[in-house]
């Protein structure tokens, strides 16, 4: 998905940024929605689901410039629909990415699940429950703004530096840190790349390209180490969904070996993009010096 065009500046209102942020998703879903209700390309329900965690992430972000009860009620909306969508995404890149090679009877098990999963997605984008979260936020996109005389470089600089500062935490001691502590650090760098990608309008700094990208590496490197959870996830589904007469069993145990190989390479990764990410220079900070 390219990046979002939001015709944001420095000078903008905060809540007038979020809902020019929130038009844009929403305009990513509606269109990635209809590839999922109309066909069976993999691009519908995965950009569907980025189009649904921006959201998330922009309602988080913006949750104190707003009227809070509004942006908890789309945002957790927005949540149950990624998760309906969730599995269908998670066994596509299982099979097409983790996986180097599938049995031919997993993969007639694989189809039968993806079936399932892509009606679970399509039921819950045409259900009257999206409906309602549609209308919602076409609601909140026609309000007045609040505080139409804040500015969005200032919320921008201490919403980025909490994130960052949080990142910072969560990635002491990098190098042993067990399962939960590089969940922290993963759930906290993604948050902190959304955030820098929808604050980035509010400041003209060529610094913003390499933070952002650098925070994309460590969320990618952190993502891969991540996707041995999903794999366990997805093989136990298809273990679950697999027929009596199916015999998976060998199969999924040789596809787990698999998942769970090249930990130290996926280690040796996220070292090295931590010490990238340290590097990088705060966008929304850079210049002060010479501006004051």
């Amino acid at each position: 998905m390219a990046p979002l065009d939001t015709g944001l500046d420095p000078s903008t209102a905060p809540d007038v940024a979020l809902r020019h942020i929130v038009a844009a998703c929403h305009a990513d879903l509606v269109r990635y929605r209809t590839v999922v209700l109309t066909s069976r390309r993999p691009v519908g329900i995965h950009q569907a689901r980025v189009a649904l965690r921006r959201l998330r992430a922009a309602f988080g972000l913006f949750r104190h410039a707003v009227d809070g009860p509004v942006v908890r009620a789309l945002g957790a909306e927005a949540k149950w629909l990624a998760g309906e969508c969730g599995p269908s995404r998670d066994l596509h890149v299982f099979l097409t990415e983790t996986a180097s090679e599938v049995p031919p009877l997993v993969q007639r098990v694989a189809r039968r699940l993806a079936n399932l999963h892509l009606e679970r997605a399509r039921t819950a984008l045409e259900s009257a429950r999206f409906d309602g979260f549609d209308r919602q936020l076409h609601a909140f996109l026609d309000l007045s703004p609040a505080h139409p005389s804040d500015r969005l470089d200032e919320f921008a600089r201490q919403a980025l530096d909490l994130r960052h500062d949080k990142v910072l935490r969560h990635g002491r001691k990098i190098g042993s840190l067990g399962a939960k502590g590089l969940h922290r650090l993963r759930i906290s760098i993604k948050k902190l790349r959304y955030a820098a990608e929808f604050l980035q309008p509010a400041f003209a700094s060529p610094a913003a390209k390499p933070y952002i990208e650098a925070t994309a590496r460590l969320q990618g490197a952190l993502g891969a180490l991540n996707d041995r959870t999903v794999a366990r996830h997805v093989l136990a589904d298809i273990a679950t969904a697999a027929r009596p007469t199916e015999d998976v069993a060998p199969a999924l145990k040789q596809l787990a070996r698999e998942a769970d190989a090249g930990d130290k390479r996926r280690r040796r990764k996220i070292e090295a993009a931590w010490k990238t990410f340290r590097k990088a220079e705060r966008f929304w900070h850079a210049g002060a010096a010479n501006r004051s």
